[in-house]
Parts: structure tokens; sequence; C-alpha cells
């Protein structure tokens, strides 16, 4: 369907209004410091985690290629959101433009499912090396591991831009409430004068389809981990491979947790603080736990970091 002149001058005239959390008018500033303190510690911690991977050759082995990626992913997907967020935080004017409205929406959609596909991606990784240990640097290899990061982008754009598309076949008028801090689908369409069947249900296949197949990897691989590990005679090197795979079981935790509270919340008005709580976590708290997660429990990750800093303090001295 193309679209007309009159619609697209209408188009041009809409704008979005971002609620956000301005019902407590006194929490604004508290609010502020908190997610400016939040935003801080995940640029600083997700850079900081693609930086010292790159650098240090210890740590160029195919689960940290990962997640270098996964870090990259959580520092954009945040980049997306966090300002727009803290600005609305601290300005009477919350309104946003048409195109700037669909275009977080366009950006955020890519980073969110290719985090999704990223996470199960590490999942295989952790499965080929603690089920087939002696075959790893061949399974593993630089080219496939370029190849799975290459296609979960891949996906990510291809998804978003269909349904970017569909929501762009959307008509809108004048001035359009939005019960949220972030430019999300179901907001957008809420206030469409169109009807929003289609997108709907594109959004909710694609979604279905991205969680689904996306958890079918990660259980599969986690189940014959499982089945692996419980052959292992020794307690200590049970330990050892579960150890592993520690870090990753927490992200995916909270990232799918999160996702999945989400769709299953009613899409009422009582529900819709949830609903922004539940997005806060995952666009805001989400990408600054993960590099915590990984540096916290990683102890080569804290070795680089710490002989890292020690060369530099040496050099300054």
């Amino acid at each position: 369907m193309v679209k007309t002149k009159d619609q697209e001058n209408q188009t041009s005239e809409v704008t979005f209004i971002l609620l956000g959390f301005s019902e407590y008018p006194d929490l604004q500033m508290p609010l502020f410091l908190v997610f400016l303190t939040i935003y801080t510690v995940t640029v600083l911690g997700n850079l900081g985690m693609v930086m010292v991977i790159r650098i240090s050759p210890k740590l160029h082995t195919p689960m940290y290629f990962f997640l270098s990626h996964l870090s990259f992913v959580d520092f954009c997907y945040s980049t997306t959101v966090t300002p727009k967020l803290l600005e609305n935080l601290v300005v009477e004017d919350r309104t946003i433009c048409f195109t700037g409205c669909i275009m977080q929406f366009f950006f955020a959609c890519i980073f969110v499912v290719t985090e999704t596909f990223m996470l199960a991606v590490m999942a295989y990784d952790r499965y080929v090396a603690v089920c087939n240990p002696l075959l790893y640097t061949v399974a593993m290899s630089q080219r496939l591991c370029s190849f799975l990061v290459a296609t979960s982008y891949s996906w990510g754009i291809v998804c978003s831009l269909t349904l970017t598309y569909f929501l762009l076949e959307l008509s809108f008028r004048g001035n359009n409430i939005i019960n949220n801090f972030v430019c999300e689908h179901a907001a957008i369409v809420a206030v469409s004068c169109s009807d929003p069947y289609v997108s709907q249900e594109i959004i909710l296949v694609s979604a279905t389809f991205n969680e689904v197949s996306s958890l079918v990897i990660i259980l599969t691989s986690y189940a014959f981990i499982f089945i692996t590990v419980m052959k292992i005679p020794s307690t200590g090197g049970r330990q050892k491979a579960f150890s592993t795979c520690a870090s990753h079981l927490t992200a995916i935790t909270i990232f799918h947790g999160t996702i999945l509270f989400l769709y299953c919340v009613p899409n009422s008005k009582s529900s819709w603080l949830m609903v922004k709580v539940a997005s806060v976590f995952y666009t805001v708290v989400i990408p600054m736990l993960n590099p915590l997660i990984y540096s916290l429990r990683n102890k080569h990750v804290k070795q680089t970091v710490r002989s890292h800093l020690i060369s530099n303090d040496l050099s300054c001295h």
C-alpha cells in the first residue's frame, strides 16, 4: 500500500508524547540520577568489556568473541533508549517527532532481536565446549563464529525492517500520548487511527518465533551440557564445568524471564506501571548487568583488568 500525499503530510505533523514516569513528579530527579548512574555504568562496563577482550590475546577465543558482541549490542541498545528517558525526566516538553519515535523503535528492535539470538549462539558455544572439548577449536572456527554473529545481526535487521514497514502503513494524527518512556510497538499501535490487526499479528508471530526458537536452542544445549556434566565422576570436575556456564545462565534467566513476564502482563491500565518497570529492566538495567555478571564471575577477565591496571600504574611511575 503506497501512502498518498495527504497521508505523508499527516505523518509529518504527527508527534508522540512519552509520558514516562510523569505521574510521579517528586521522583523525576531521583529517577534521573538513578538512570544516569545506570547508563554510565552500562557505557563504561560494555565498552570496557569490548576493550579488555580486544587487548588481551588470552581472551581471543570464541566465547569472548561472542561476549564482545553481546557487550556491543547492550551498549547500542541502552544508547537507543536511555538518553531520551533521561531528557524526559528533566524537561517539561516530552514530545518526540514521528520519525524520531519510529527510528527509536527500529534500532531498539534490531538490538533486542540480535541479543536474543546472541545468547542462543553463546549457549551453543558452551555446549560444544563442555560436550566436545577436544573438537572445540576445530568446531568453533573463526569462520563459523563470524557467520553466527553476522546471522544474529542480519535477522535482527530483517525483523526490525518488517515490523517498522507495517507500523508505517498505519495512519496517525496530531499529538499522540504514549503511556511509556520508550516508543515500543504496542504503545505506538494503540494510538493509530487505522486498523492495527495486521501489524499486531506480524509482531505476535515474529516475537513468538524469536522467543521459542532461541529458547529451544538454549534449552537443548543446556540439556546436553547437564547430561554430560552429570557423567563426570569427580565433584570438582562437575563444579568446574558448571562454573563455565554460570554467567551465561544468569544472563539468560534475567533476559528471557523479563521478556516472558512482559508478555504475560495483561494490557490493562492497572498493569501499565508493571509494564514500565519491566521495560526499564530489560532496556536499561539488563545492559548494565551483563558486563557485571561476566566480569565478576570470570577470573580471566578480572586477571586481564588487574594486569592492565598494574602495567598502566607502573608506566605512570
